[in-house]
């Protein structure tokens, strides 16, 4: 069991109708693009944060770690969009040359870059909201009861589930070989990593024979078919989830109103 799994089994929200959690998240998801507000990206960042990490007593150390993996590739695409090329100095809050290029940045760049930073960052909150209190089988029958086409479906739970063996298998060799100093020299280490990446390949090929065959033995007929918790529709959290988007809706509204 991976670690995202386990935070989604001892989540106090597990037990909660995955239906309404994945209703939550998507709506979430598409106010907080639609309306491409900075409150509301923050809004909707503190408030899928504190559900996840208080409501679901989740460790607010892992959660950090978590929305730490996207700031890396979400610092780096801002810092393009707010840095541009200046063919003027007109509103320049600042500038520099390279190669005789003038690159600038502007209020206006600076307000798209952090409009996009807060908007993607919450919309991944959104996604750890869900992921981090609902167990992938139990997303995979919600995504059914919506009518999602089987083969995806299947596909999906299949390929999540081979990342991390596929990632726990590298881990295995990477340690066996930095055990017999397999990484202690430069050339070692390129040696080590083509061997790795070669008994990686040979044992996903096998594993993958291996379940096809264990499948099969259990009268597999192409579909995979889990056993389902019935969950009691909440209408007090319908009504929450109700709320909080006409409440998103209403923030984006009154803001454009005060500076129209």
């Amino acid at each position: 069991m991976i670690s995202i799994d386990k935070l989604a089994y001892i989540s106090k929200l597990k037990n909660v109708n995955p239906m309404e959690k994945f209703i939550f998240s998507m709506a979430t998801i598409i106010v907080c693009i639609s309306l491409n507000n900075i409150a509301d990206s923050i809004i909707i960042l503190l408030l899928m944060g504190f559900i996840t990490v208080y409501k679901g007593k989740l460790p607010l150390k892992n959660y950090i770690e978590l929305m730490s993996i996207p700031l890396v590739f979400l610092i780096m695409g801002v810092i393009t969009i707010a840095i541009n090329v200046a063919t003027s100095s007109k509103g320049l809050i600042f500038s520099f040359s390279i190669f005789n290029v003038t690159l600038g940045c502007t209020y206006d760049s600076l307000i798209t870059a952090a409009r996009l930073f807060f908007k993607s960052l919450a919309a991944v909150s959104c996604l750890y909201f869900l992921t981090l209190t609902t167990p992938v089988f139990e997303v995979l029958s919600v995504l059914r009861k919506l009518k999602v086409p089987k083969l995806f479906v299947e596909l999906m739970g299949l390929i999540y589930r081979f990342i991390f063996v596929l990632l726990d298998t590298a881990n295995m060799i990477y340690i066996s070989q930095s055990s017999r100093l397999g990484y202690s020299t430069f050339r070692r280490g390129f040696n080590s990593l083509g061997n790795l990446v070669t008994s990686l390949f040979l044992s996903a090929y096998k594993r993958s024979q291996d379940i096809y065959m264990a499948m099969e033995s259990r009268c597999y007929d192409g579909d995979i078919n889990l056993l389902e918790n019935h969950y009691v529709t909440s209408y007090k959290n319908i009504s929450l989830i109700i709320l909080v988007e006409v409440f998103l809706i209403i923030i984006s509204f009154s803001k454009n109103i005060m500076f129209s």
